[in-house]
Parts: structure tokens; C-alpha cells; sequence
């Protein structure tokens, strides 16, 4: 007869116990490695220049000071808040385009038939495997033949087509099944209202958690917005704290205190969505 828990000799017992303590050993000990940059980034944003720069680092400040905050916010050659509605902008307008696109483009290649359509979809999950450098000349091109360039356009609508939406929504798509469709079309509905009232308040979870890639994305992006954007005032959150660094030296807690309000939009909507973006992985079939 198999040894319970409660039977086993006390040697299994310890063994089960120590591998326990191993595997939250193991927890804490990566909960630390990511949780570290953030708490010095926190620490260094309320410390003085001086003790910024002290060797040893000190994890605590040892003059607990805001200047760091005040400056970022009266510096008049840095709009800080201006910078950040920029930001929340572009990468709403951005996100909200990326779904729409993304959603439709999915349901196509999922649940239509035509032809060639192996070939699209082939083509499309091709262009993830191409570094995004490449496209920079590319989409810089396109975007002045529009007109864009210097405009939040220039940082929204290039990537709306997204090829990682795509596949990921496809996914999802893939796994309903196919009598909720008989059914609409049963009830005369077409593939416009089947798409838009059968399979978009199912595919909530995936919705989201592709929103929130999408912002994330967005909101991150420090390079493309350095190439089209030449006014101080129309720089996102990234690429204007990038100004802050002086030629000949860098004021530490005022970085940090532009990465601290950076970080803050970030965390709050990965919060709010973390259990939205667990049940869209699981369920559109991208478990590792």
C-alpha cells in the first residue's frame, strides 16, 4: 500500500519539507532581483546629488530630500507634465488602433475562408522574426509623405498593425467553438455582427491583455519618437527624459524622479489588468 503524508517515515517528511523551503527560498530570492532596481530607483529619486553619487551606495538616504522632484517639475526647458500627457496619448490612441486592427485582421484569418489565406497568415508572423531597426528608414519615409513628421500621428499609427496581435488573437479565435457561429447564423445574423457581438465580449481577456502589451509598448518606446519628433514639448515621457542628462554630468535624483513617474502609470495598469492578462495567455493557447 502507497505511503501517505501523513504515514511517511520521518525522513520523507524532511525531504518534503526542505524542498518546500527550497522552492520559496527560490521565490524570495528572485522576488528580490526584480524588486531591487525599483527600490534604488525610489531611493536614489529622494536622495541629494551628493549622496547619489556616494561610494559606497547607501540603499537609504541619509538626508532625505524632494529637490530631486522639485527640480524635475521647474525646470522650464523640461515640460515634464507636458511630456506625459504626450505619452498617455500616443499610447491610448496607439492601443486602441492596435485592438481594432489586430481583432479583425484575427477573426479574418481564424474563422473565414479565402484564398491565399495561409500565405498572409505565413507572411505575417514572418515579420516578427525581423529586427524592429529595420523598419526605422522605412516607416521614417512613410511618415513624411504623410506629413506626420514632428506630430503624434508619426508615433500612432505606424505600429497599429501589429503582427504579434495578430497571431496572438488568432490563437484565441482558433479555440471557440464553431456552433456559437452556427447559431448567429442561424438567427440571421452576418459576419460583421458575429464578430463584433459574439466574439468580442468573448475574447475579453485576450483584449485585454494585448492592450495592455500594446501600452506597454508604446508607452516605452524610446528611439522611434527621438527619430520624428523635433520639438521639446511634443517628446513622450521616455524620450524627453533622455534631455535631462548633462553633457558634463547627470543629477541622479532628478533622472530618478522622472523614472519614478515613468514607472508609476506602468505599474498601476499592470495591476489592475495582471489577472486579465494570466486567463488571455492561458487561454489562447501561448502557455510556456
Amino acid at each position: 500500500m502507497a505511503t501517505t503524508f501523513d504515514q511517511a517515515t520521518p525522513t520523507t517528511r524532511w525531504q518534503r519539507l526542505a524542498s518546500v523551503l527550497v522552492f520559496y527560498l527560490l521565490l524570495f530570492v528572485l522576488t528580490i532581483i526584480f524588486l531591487a532596481p525599483l527600490v534604488w530607483m525610489v531611493s536614489t529619486s529622494f536622495k541629494t546629488a551628493g549622496d547619489a553619487t556616494t561610494v559606497p551606495p547607501r540603499w537609504i538616504p541619509t538626508d532625505f530630500s524632494i529637490e530631486g522632484y522639485t527640480s524635475l517639475f521647474a525646470d522650464a526647458q523640461a515640460p515634464v507634465l507636458r511630456w506625459l500627457m504626450n505619452s498617455v496619448l500616443v499610447a491610448v490612441g496607439h492601443t486602441l488602433l492596435v485592438l481594432v486592427t489586430a481583432s479583425m485582421s484575427a477573426y479574418a484569418l481564424a474563422r473565414m475562408r479565402f484564398r491565399g489565406k495561409s500565405v498572409i497568415f505565413a507572411l505575417i508572423v514572418a515579420t516578427l522574426f525581423v529586427p524592429g531597426f529595420v523598419f526605422l528608414m522605412p516607416n521614417y519615409l512613410i511618415v513624411d509623405s504623410f506629413g506626420w513628421l514632428d506630430n503624434s500621428l508619426a508615433l500612432i499609427v505606424p505600429g497599429a498593425a501589429s503582427a504579434f496581435g495578430v497571431f496572438f488573437l488568432r490563437q484565441f479565435f482558433l479555440s471557440i467553438p464553431h456552433e456559437l457561429e452556427e447559431a448567429a447564423l442561424i438567427d440571421g445574423a452576418n459576419r460583421w455582427q458575429i464578430f463584433w457581438r459574439v466574439m468580442v465580449p468573448l475574447s475579453k481577456a485576450p483584449l485585454a491583455t494585448l492592450a495592455v502589451l500594446s501600452f506597454l509598448g508604446s508607452w516605452n518606446d524610446f528611439l522611434w519618437p527621438l527619430y520624428v519628433l523635433f520639438n521639446p514639448e511634443h517628446l513622450t515621457l521616455p524620450a524627453g527624459l533622455a534631455t535631462l542628462r548633462g553633457a558634463y554630468g547627470t543629477d541622479y535624483p532628478v533622472v530618478m524622479a522622472g523614472a519614478v513617474l515613468a514607472s508609476v502609470p506602468v505599474l498601476v495598469v499592470f495591476a489592475l489588468a495582471q489577472r486579465y492578462v494570466i486567463a488571455g495567455v492561458a487561454r489562447s493557447g501561448l502557455k510556456g
